[in-house]
Order: C-alpha cells, then structure tokens, then sequence
C-alpha cells in the first residue's frame, strides 16, 4: 500500500492575529511545519501549537525563514550565509523548547516562503540552511523539493533528506514551483486539489502549468494552512487519499 504524509504550516499569527486555524487542522495532518517567529508566529503561538500537535500525537517540524514578518517571509533577501546559518539554528532551538515542555520534540525541519525557493538552486544558501540544522540537531530530517540543492546537501551532510510534494500549487515542466506573482501558481479548486493529490501519492506525477506530466516523488503533501477552507480542504484530501487506497501517516 501507499503512504504518504499530510503536512501543514501551521502556528502563523503573531499577537493577538491569527492566519491559520491549527486546532482543526491538527485533527487531520500528520505533520505540522510550525512557524519559529521569523515569518510568523510567537512564543505563545509556538507553545500553544506544540501542546495541540503533541496532544494529538501530530509531529511538530520547525519551519524556518529569513527574518521577514513584514513580508511573511516571502520577499527575496540576501542574507551571509554564516547569520543564516545562526539563524536557523536559532529557530529550531526555540521551537524545540516548547515541544520538549509539551513532552515530544522537533522531528524535522522545513523552509519557508523565499528561503524553501531559494534553496532549490541556490548552493551556498542550501548549504547554510543545512549547517544550521547540523548544528542544532544533526538527526534532524530535512523537508523540501525533490532534487533542490537543499536535499542534496542534506544527504551529502547525513542528514535524512525527505522530498515533498505540494497539493495546491502549480508546477513549472522543470519540477519547480510556479513563482506566486503568475496567474494560477496557487491552485484554488478543491476538486483539481484532490485529483492532485491522489495522482502524486499514487502515480508520483503532476500536470505541470504547460500541460505536461512532470515526475514529482514524495513522502509528503503540504496543504497550505493560510488557504481558504483549508481545513475543508484539508479533510477531503486525507479523505480521498484513503478512499484511493493510500495510508496517511508521518514520515518522522
């Protein structure tokens, strides 16, 4: 049988604002990417998401950024790759903080926004971002596009290097993301989000934004947390995934 796991960015408020609704949503995942302050979320925020993952045995990954709240981590920077380094480090340990007091742990680590993009090609970034990982966790599995430079360091570095798959964006004939400034890089309907999802569990394929079949093979499906109706979304997916004979479970 099939497997796959169903994973979300959850934890993005900051204060008194929340964008995602992570209660619902730890009811259907199996891994949550929760963000580490830098893109969204706060102390409270992360503590909180922790004790809900924890509570419903979700896995708890700790979703990495360039320091941008403003823009939610999704504006292109240039940052040394020794304070990136530090930087992700620095996420990881604090989330770890909050998942340890709720009695479970960081199991993986995942980039956000501009940085999960850059790092498909960029070396030296790729490179930072895994260092800092090393240097919180060398256990730690790493999470993102299959073949980017940052898997390839990862399992260069002897870190478990895990390959995601995306429910509701589009793909270029490459295998890479559609950037989210073009017309349908964010696939809105619930419908072509399952059908997607069933084809990259099942088959390991996707209808790339030209209409050809691009090969994507992955051990997880993120759904956007931030998605409208995402936990609707969310529940039809895992629904249909099993229905098609695919068993929904963690990968950490």
């Amino acid at each position: 049988m099939a497997s796959i796991d169903l994973n979300a960015d959850l934890g993005e408020g900051f204060g008194r604002w929340r964008l995602t609704d992570d209660e619902r949503l730890l009811s259907v995942v199996t891994s949550a990417n929760v963000a580490c302050g830098f893109h969204a979320g706060d102390a409270a925020t992360m503590r909180r998401v922790c004790e809900l993952a924890a509570e419903r045995g979700v896995r708890i990954g700790a979703q990495v950024s360039y320091r941008d709240l403003a823009g939610f981590g999704r504006r292109a920077m240039d940052v040394p790759p020794a304070e990136l380094t530090a930087e992700v480090a620095y996420q990881i340990g604090a989330l770890e903080v909050f998942a340890r007091a709720a009695g479970t742990r960081v199991s993986y680590v995942k980039p956000h926004g501009a940085l999960y993009n850059r790092v498909v090609h960029d070396e030296e970034q790729a490179g930072a971002v895994v260092d800092g990982v090393r240097l919180a966790d060398p256990s730690l599995p790493v999470l993102g596009l299959p073949g980017s430079r940052l898997l390839e360091y990862a399992g260069k570095a002897g870190l478990p290097a895990v390959t995601e798959a995306f429910a509701d964006r589009a793909y270029t004939a490459e295998g890479t993301l559609v950037p989210r400034g073009r017309d349908g890089a964010v696939v809105t309907d619930p419908e072509a989000v399952v059908e997607r999802s069933v084809g990259l569990a099942r088959d390991g394929s996707v209808t790339s934004h030209s209409g050809t079949r691009v090969d994507v093979r992955a051990r997880s499906l993120c759904v956007h947390g931030d998605t409208p109706g995402a936990v609707e979304l969310a529940r039809l997916v895992r629904q249909r995934l099993q229905e098609s004979g695919v068993r929904v479970e963690a990968f950490a």
